[in-house]
């Protein structure tokens, strides 16, 4: 059994999110693995969380639970700037995790302005 929100690319790409912020952010120096560390890994799990959940609900709070994973997006931007100004992550990586957060972003408005 598929559940709906499994076929929707921005639910499959908030994973491939999950995915890379967990892969780097576990070797990370173990001083780290609370607070910044920990509040990205949140934020970045938020996302798809509130699409499978907010995809069970009426359209109007699917709508809802839209904005909220948005605001999980633009909460990991500042955490990934404090990860790059602590040397934890390089400037590449920052742009690219910074990309994905603009794209997650968009395509979360977008969802949402179609329902």
């Amino acid at each position: 059994m598929n559940f709906k929100f499994e076929n929707l690319e921005i639910y499959q790409k908030s994973l491939d999110f999950i995915e890379i912020i967990f892969t780097k952010t576990n070797k990370w120096p173990t001083i780290y693995l609370f607070n910044p560390t920990d509040q990205l890994k949140r934020a970045a799990l938020s996302t798809a969380l509130n699409i499978a959940e907010g995809s069970s609900r009426t359209r109007i709070e699917f709508k809802r639970f839209l904005s909220i994973a948005r605001g999980s997006c633009f909460e990991c931007i500042p955490l990934i700037e404090i990860a790059f100004r602590e040397k934890l992550i390089s400037t590449k990586t920052k742009e690219e995790w910074y990309n994905h957060c603009v794209s997650l972003a968009k395509m979360l408005s977008k969802l949402k302005s179609s329902l």
